[in-house]
């Protein structure tokens, strides 16, 4: 993703993220060339390393603080990214062109369509009774702030509670964005 950020409160951005990763997964099944379903799983996975850093650096905090039922809540959410960013991990290291790619690619949908209809079910309308309107953009503006910094690719041992995220995300997305910028990925 170029820009990542969308505008609007948390739920909206969120929202709008999860939008446009099933947008690409959609792609994602009908591509037949590998080089087009390699390039389309590498933007699928920058998008969803930078939206996960940034949910967890300050979404599932307030969420825990915040929200009747928070930690578990945050607990299950951490749980399906650490789960998600294995299969990302896992997608990086297989040719697009061997069988086991295309599983890969089918199973990371379907954890990551899961993921988001719990989000959007039960975390977003918890979130939304329990934080005003004023918390709800200034976390939406975090969040944009944190995906901009993220790392873009998979870093399934990296910390993913604060403080300790919030340190070292922005040193490993420059890193990544340099390989990046250097290998050409995630360019459309």
């Amino acid at each position: 993703m170029d820009t990542p950020g969308h505008g609007g409160n948390v739920i909206t951005e969120l929202t709008a993220d999860h939008r446009e990763v099933e947008r690409m997964f959609r792609d994602l099944e009908i591509f037949a060339d590998p080089g087009e379903r390699r390039g389309l799983a590498d933007r699928i996975t920058i998008e969803l390393v930078r939206h996960s850093v940034a949910e967890e650096q300050y979404l599932y905090p307030v969420v825990r603080e915040h929200v009747a039922g928070g930690h578990a809540l945050a607990d299950k959410e951490l749980a399906d990214h650490a789960g998600v960013e294995k299969l990302l991990k896992e997608l990086e290291g297989t040719p697009e062109d061997e069988p086991r790619f295309a599983e890969l690619c089918r199973r990371l949908a379907s954890e990551v369509r899961t993921h988001v209809a719990d989000e959007e079910e039960r975390l977003f309308p918890a979130l939304a009774q329990y934080c005003d309107a004023d918390m709800l953009d200034e976390l939406g503006d975090k969040v944009r702030s944190a995906k901009r910094m993220a790392p873009t690719r998979p870093h399934p041992s990296a910390p993913d509670a604060p403080p300790a995220n919030k340190l070292l995300a922005p040193g490993v997305g420059l890193v990544d964005r340099a390989r990046d910028l250097v290998s050409g990925r995630g360019r459309s």
